[in-house]
């Protein structure tokens, strides 16, 4: 009777690597989850850089308009110049939009991460 020998070697291939939570990298800080955390505060800066910039833009050209257009500075309805109404009227409205759609952004810009965060 012929005696069987079973031959055994290295392993050639290396068991597949357990991935890690998206989230389980963000908390324990590792370069993966610094990456993830780096796109989503330079996203929240980019859209909040965006925002000011509009907001100071608008901010910025009324007095260059007074200036340039003095006329306009004459103006007055109700008694009221129309600087003041300008300035006591319309920006502040303006004001509540730009934070209104700043912050109707940045969820957006969250909720983006937190599907992308899932999502891996």
């Amino acid at each position: 009777m012929t005696e069987r020998v079973t031959v055994t070697g290295p392993r050639r291939r290396r068991p597949p690597a357990r991935r890690r939570a998206v989230t389980a990298e963000i908390d324990a800080q590792t370069q993966l989850g610094e990456v993830y955390m780096r796109a989503l505060l330079r996203a929240q800066l980019r859209l909040s850089l965006a925002v000011a910039g509009v907001v100071l833009g608008l901010l910025a050209t009324l007095p260059l308009l007074f200036a340039l257009a003095p006329r306009v500075t004459a103006i007055e309805l109700a008694g009221v110049p129309l600087p003041w109404l300008v300035l006591g009227g319309l920006i502040y409205p303006a004001l509540v939009v730009a934070a209104w759609f700043y912050v109707r952004a940045a969820e957006r810009v969250e909720r983006d991460f937190g599907d992308m965060v899932n999502r891996s």
